[in-house]
């Protein structure tokens, strides 16, 4: 404990040096817009912006993006409040209590409630990974092939038992996923696979244009067929409504501690933030002596969604960083991006890359304070981005996307790659396939498959490696709970029915 404590320290030197502090700014500014701007989000900000990192040191790299998710966690609130459109998904449940206070005058209270959540949200979830990463990272070092796969077969069961997305959806698209990630080299055998005489696809395709293409581009074609229009909206926050709001915020510190634990166990697991968000919104509501003022401007409504999407978004980087598994669609880009700068993520990073690892954690403590800092004086500024015509800031954002596939490899053929993972994007958007599962197969599937055929190939072809001692035993045991956890759950709602009618 006292040589993490002592990492943690020599991490905060890394972060505090001038380049990085810039870096960091820089980041939660980008983010912040990005959260404002309906449709982005984080995963898509970060897709889109990761090949400007590509002449950065790894470690100022993973400051700015990671700060860009911070800055568009907070971004999302703000639309919210004031314009009752979320800027993110996670953001939705924020609006059935903070556009009424908006338009109750209250905009400032709002606001600062929101601010504040997610930065004591996203607090305890960097605790929480501080803790807990080092420890969990040190355990995976006894990790071989099948144990890996093992991991790799919990993430893809969480996404298809505990996601909010029907499970035949979320296994179609992982499939999609998993094809993608079988084109090119095979690693094991050195075949060619699934090219079709195409010399581009020797090495596949590559994960950032499939994600440029999946999120920008797709959101860029939904929003034009929704014909979305921005409407300007002045907004401004009082110093003195920020003090009395603080001195307010107190009184909901059992509501604050317990969206922060659902939060970080919806982030982890992976269910993502989002469910976190109205998981934690929806058990308020039925706690609170007020839950039947909930939807008419109460302040606790804001709290609750705010913090619980917070502490999911910042916990889903602790499976990423300790064990190379990604919890969220932002998790798998930023994975991405560390494989790209020759970083390997799991409990060898910790060892290897201590000074990456540590400034990370650091930048988390950091760039949510400046993060909060920034957001709290910088709304009118961040409001006004809404009064943009759609019509001018989707060429915009078009354009971002091509410079950053072309960027990739310097090759047209990624640009026309990109737009059609674009339109498979929006066709799966507007016929209800979710995106996450097939972005985490793009990215682990060649891995899973190549700790699948390594366990195998040790085991002399026999599935019972994968049983062979208590540790993987445990962990396939936990994926198949999870794959099965809906028919579970059903199951154990039936049994209780008799005995409370017995009751």
């Amino acid at each position: 404990m006292l040589a993490d404590i002592a990492n943690l320290f020599h991490g905060f030197a890394v972060v505090l040096q001038p380049s990085n502090i810039l870096l960091m700014i820089i980041g939660i500014l980008l983010g912040v817009i990005v959260g404002v701007l309906p449709g982005l989000g984080g995963a898509n900000g970060i897709a889109i912006l990761l090949p400007l990192t590509f002449s950065m040191t790894p470690t100022g790299a993973i400051i700015m993006l990671s700060c860009i998710y911070w800055g568009a966690l907070f971004g999302g609130a703000i639309t919210s409040v004031l314009f009752n459109i979320p800027g993110e998904p996670w953001s939705v449940a924020t609006t059935f209590d903070g556009y009424p206070m908006a338009q109750q005058g209250r905009a400032g209270e709002a606001l600062t409630a929101a601010f504040t959540s997610s930065f004591v949200g996203a607090l305890f979830a960097v605790i929480v990974i501080t803790l807990v990463a080092p420890l969990v990272a040190e355990f995976a070092l006894e990790f071989g092939p099948a144990e890996k796969f093992s991991v790799y077969f919990l993430a893809f069961c969480s996404f298809i038992g505990m996601g909010k997305e029907p499970p035949f959806k979320t296994v179609a698209s992982m499939m999609i996923g998993f094809a993608l990630a079988a084109v090119g080299l095979d690693s094991v055998t050195g075949q060619l696979r699934l090219t079709f005489g195409f010399t581009d696809l020797l090495n596949g395709f590559d994960f950032l244009i499939a994600v440029i293409g999946l999120f920008g581009i797709g959101e860029i074609l939904l929003t034009m067929e929704e014909g979305l229009a921005f409407k300007g909206k002045a907004a401004g926050i009082n110093p003195k409504v920020v003090w009395q709001t603080w001195k307010e915020l107190p009184r909901y510190w059992m509501v604050s501690l317990r969206s922060c634990l659902i939060g970080c166990w919806m982030g982890i697991s992976p269910a993502g933030a989002t469910p976190a968000s109205f998981m934690s919104y929806g058990i308020a509501q039925r706690i609170s002596k007020r839950g039947h003022n909930f939807g008419n401007g109460e302040i606790e409504g804001v709290v609750a969604p705010e913090t619980a999407a917070h502490a999911a978004g910042t916990s889903a980087l602790l499976p990423m960083l300790a064990l190379g598994v990604p919890g969220s669609p932002t998790a798998a880009v930023l994975l991405g991006g560390l494989l790209i700068w020759g970083l390997q993520p799991g409990p060898l990073l910790f060892v290897e890359q201590p000074d990456f690892v540590w400034g990370l954690i650091a930048s988390m403590y950091l760039g949510n304070l400046v993060g909060l800092i920034l957001v709290l004086t910088c709304v009118p500024l961040f409001a006004a981005i809404l009064r943009i015509p759609f019509s001018i800031i989707a060429p915009v954002i078009l354009v971002i996307c091509a410079i950053g596939a072309y960027t990739v490899h310097n090759s047209s053929f990624d640009v026309i790659l990109m737009l059609i993972f674009g339109i498979v994007g929006y066709f799966m958007k507007k016929t209800g396939y979710p995106l996450a599962p097939m972005v985490l197969a793009i990215v682990l599937g060649d891995k899973a498959e190549e700790a699948f055929r390594q366990s195998l190939l040790a085991s002399s072809g026999h599935l019972s490696v994968f049983f062979s001692n208590g540790l993987v035993s445990t962990i396939m045991v936990l994926g198949l709970v999870a794959l099965f956890w809906g028919v579970i759950s059903d199951l154990w709602a039936k049994l209780r029915k008799p005995a409370k009618a017995a009751a």
